[in-house]
């Protein structure tokens, strides 16, 4: 499945971001899931105004705490590291146990989606 999707990517690098948002037309998306650069770099090109990246993130020895350990081969490849350095980040979110609870980190990030929301004209 990695090697296809490779495939595809190498080909077409909005391939599957163009699938995700085919026929697609609310106010607000969530894409949750952008692993390479190429994803963002299409969201930007297309929806422009639109787009902002939010990144969460904790340390390693919290996520060590939480189970995680480094796999050579999985956790220093594309898909897992791609976004690490190259991308300008509007939200990073602390996922630690010391952070701003999440309901304060995801204040402005809530009312800008409400705001895009409430733009638009319904019939």
């Amino acid at each position: 499945m990695i090697c296809w999707g490779e495939s595809c990517r190498n080909q077409d690098p909005g391939f599957f971001c163009r699938l995700a948002t085919r026929g697609v037309r609310q106010p607000v998306w969530v894409v949750s899931d952008a692993r390479r650069l190429s994803d963002i770099q299409w969201f930007q090109s297309k929806f422009p105004n639109q787009t902002h990246n939010i990144r969460i993130q904790c340390s390693e020895e919290t996520r060590a705490q939480r189970g995680w350990s480094f796999t050579p081969g999985v956790d220093d490849a594309e898909s897992e590291c791609g976004l690490d350095s190259g991308v300008e980040f509007d939200w990073l979110i602390t996922n630690e146990a010391e952070a701003l609870p999440l309901d304060e980190q995801l204040q402005p990030i809530l009312k800008l989606a409400e705001e895009a929301a409430s733009s638009v004209t319904h019939c």
